[in-house]
């Protein structure tokens, strides 16, 4: 049976991990789950861990000057999902997260420190260029989140390293997608998500960026695919969606998606892109259910 520690300040708490390679525990959706014993029993961890739901320094939602926004890891998908200063990408699948009492529980840095395939926050973040901060008592370092998550249940976290926080840059879109696909009810896991940004000048495609989650070991975005629209005209989209969709629908790994997932992304891409090609009123695009 694994110690149980509480420190109540980042640095105890980098101690404890380099010194006793205590794991991290906030919201604990996933490592309860994964240690329960019964109903009436506290799990029991087969390794030291330290509850860090009291620490200040993993706590808020500040906006940098240079347009940037840092969500502290001990932040809940509720406080994201009511904050006027997070992008609107997170706020949506922050806000379509499980049940209530998951939205108030859960953390941003249990959800992608869990690394989970099924995560429904990395999906948004990645295709915002998001960073993670982790500290050490070396110091911090960061890293975008798209190269920490490794796959499914792995990731480019130290033993000795804590997530401190995600930092997401500053973006300007013209226009914002995003759609989740599952059960009908909310506290269903997530099948299958997309996000979808573009910034569009003088009908010059000069950004587009699409990520989908729930479809494999991690999210996926390809950039190779980005690549084919931008610098492109908007009224060149017709010729170039096909190709722009098959080099998408390579990215997805052969066995991670089912062919309805893989046409259902297409269609939602295709959707997407045709209200960009036909001139849409810029903002949020929505998808008629």
């Amino acid at each position: 049976m694994g110690m149980t520690y509480i420190p109540t300040t980042l640095s105890e708490a980098l101690h404890l991990r380099a010194e006793k390679k205590a794991r991290p525990l906030a919201g604990g959706s996933d490592l309860m789950v994964q240690s329960r014993r019964g109903t009436a029993l506290a799990p029991e961890f087969p390794f030291p861990v330290m509850i860090i739901t009291s620490i200040p320094e993993l706590k808020g939602i500040k906006l940098g000057d240079d347009g940037s926004v840092e969500i502290g890891a001990l932040t809940t998908p509720a406080e994201i999902a009511s904050s006027s200063i997070v992008p609107w990408h997170v706020r949506e699948a922050a806000s379509g997260m499980g049940a209530i009492a998951l939205r108030n529980t859960a953390t941003i840095g249990g959800n992608i420190g869990n690394a989970s395939p099924k995560g429904d926050l990395p999906q948004p973040l990645i295709l915002l260029d998001a960073e993670v901060v982790l500290s050490s008592i070396h110091g911090d370092r960061k890293m975008l989140l798209d190269d920490f998550i490794l796959g499914s249940k792995k990731t480019a976290l130290g033993e000795d390293e804590v997530i401190k926080s995600v930092v997401i840059p500053k973006h300007d879109f013209t226009y914002l997608f995003y759609r989740k696909i599952g059960m009908r009810r909310a506290n269903a896991i997530s099948k299958l998500s997309l996000s979808a940004a573009a910034v569009v000048k003088d009908g010059e495609i000069l950004d587009f960026r699409a990520a989908s989650g729930a479809a494999g070991p991690k999210v996926i975005r390809s950039r190779e695919a980005e690549a084919i629209l931008k610098g492109h005209m908007i009224d060149e989209i017709p010729e170039l969606e096909e190709k722009f969709l098959d080099a998408w629908n390579d990215a997805i790994s052969p066995h991670a998606m089912p062919l309805y997932r893989r046409n259902t992304t297409r269609r939602m891409l295709s959707y997407f892109l045709s209200a960009i090609n036909t001139g849409a009123e810029e903002g949020i695009i929505r998808e008629e259910e």
